[in-house]
C-alpha cells in the first residue's frame, strides 16, 4: 500500500545546497544540479535529512535525528517500532539491527523562477514543468527566441535578465483543477513561458551569487586570500517534489497514532511527521550559509497523486 503526494515550495532566502566542495568554474561553491538539463535543484537526500531532524525536534526525541552512530546510547536512534520518528525515517540501531523507513522524498524541482524584467519581476517557466508538476496549461507553441506571457495587456519583446524574446501572441493559461496554492495569485499573473531549451540558460544567468571572506579571529579583520563565492537559488524560486509513504509495517505494527506526541500534533501517519518536519524548514532553513541569512522554504501546498 502506497500514496504518491506532491508538495509545492517556495524559496523565502536564498538557498544553497552544494555539491561538497570547491570546484573550477563561475563561483568557488556551487549548487546541487540534474545532469541531464543542468538546472539546480535540492537533493531528495537534504530534503529528508532536514525532515528528519526538525521532526525528532517536535517530537522532542534528539537522539533520532541524523545517522544515529556512535557507541554512547543517547547518540543512537531510540529503535523503538512505537516511535514515530524512527517508523517513519528508518533506524539503523534497535534489537533487531533496524528498519528501512516508510517515507522517501524525491528531489524538489523547478517550477517558477523569478527574473528581473522591464516589467517588473517576472516567474519564467516551460510548459512541459507546469504539466510535470500536475498543472494544467493552456499556451502557444514557442520557438526558441519567443515566450508567451500572462502579463496582462503585453503585447512586446521582453528582457528576462540580459536576454529578450520576442513576443507569441496566445492566451495562457495555467489551472489548479480546484487546488489552493498559497501567494498562487501573486506570481499567476506574471509568468513567461519560454522554450523548453533555453529554460536551463536563464535559469542559470540568473542565480544569486555572493562573495564571502573569511574574518581572522585573532585581528576580526578579513583573512587574506580567504575570498571565494558562491551561489544559490534565489528567494521566491517555486518548486515541487513528490513524496511517497510505502507503508510496508502497517499490518504487523500500525503507525503509532497514540503516541502522546502524535496525539498533540493530530498525526495519523508517516506522511504526517515527514510534513511536520518541512513545514519547519520555513523558519529552520535547510542547505548551507544559514548564518548568512540563507536557506528557508515555505511548504506552500500539498496535494495527493496516487493511492494504492
Amino acid at each position: 500500500m502506497y500514496t504518491l503526494q506532491r508538495f509545492v515550495l517556495m524559496t523565502l532566502d536564498p538557498v544553497h545546497v552544494g555539491t561538497g566542495g570547491y570546484r573550477l568554474g563561475r563561483v568557488d561553491l556551487s549548487i546541487a544540479r540534474e545532469p541531464g538539463t543542468n538546472l539546480p535543484k535540492i537533493p531528495g537526500t537534504s530534503l529528508a535529512g532536514a525532515a528528519r531532524s526538525y521532526a525528532a525536534m517536535r517530537y522532542e526525541k534528539p537522539q533520532c535525528a541524523g545517522q544515529g552512530g556512535g557507541e554512547k546510547p543517547a547518540k543512537k536512534h531510540c529503535g523503538d517500532p512505537r516511535c514515530p520518528i524512527c517508523y517513519t525515517f528508518g533506524n539503523i540501531r534497535g534489537t533487531e539491527g533496524g528498519n528501512a523507513g516508510t517515507v522517501s522524498l524525491a528531489d524538489a524541482q523547478l517550477l517558477l523562477f523569478p527574473v528581473h524584467s522591464m516589467a517588473g519581476p517576472i516567474w519564467v517557466t516551460t510548459k512541459s514543468r507546469l504539466e510535470q508538476a500536475g498543472l494544467t496549461v493552456a499556451a502557444p507553441a514557442l520557438a526558441r527566441g519567443e515566450f508567451a506571457t500572462t502579463l496582462a495587456g503585453w503585447t512586446k519583446p521582453l528582457n528576462l535578465g540580459w536576454l529578450l524574446l520576442e513576443y507569441k501572441a496566445g492566451d495562457v493559461k495555467v489551472g489548479l483543477d480546484g487546488r489552493t496554492v498559497q501567494s498562487w495569485n501573486d506570481v499567476t499573473g506574471r509568468l513567461a513561458l519560454v522554450e523548453d531549451g533555453l529554460f536551463s540558460q536563464i535559469v542559470n544567468s540568473n542565480l544569486e551569487v555572493r562573495t564571502s571572506v573569511s574574518i581572522d579571529p585573532t585581528t576580526g579583520a578579513a583573512k587574506e586570500g580567504a575570498l571565494f563565492t558562491y551561489e544559490a537559488l534565489p528567494r521566491a524560486s517555486w518548486l515541487w517534489c513528490d513524496v511517497v509513504e510505502d507503508n510496508y509495517r502497517e499490518r504487523e505494527q500500525p503507525f503509532p497514532q497514540d503516541h502522546p506526541k502524535a496525539k498533540e500534533l493530530g498525526h495519523g501517519c508517516p506522511l504526517d511527521v515527514a510534513k511536520e518536519g518541512l513545514r519547519l524548514t520555513e523558519y529552520l532553513g535547510i542547505g548551507g550559509m544559514g548564518t548568512r541569512g540563507f536557506g528557508r522554504i515555505k511548504l506552500m501546498t500539498d496535494w495527493e497523486v496516487n493511492h494504492a
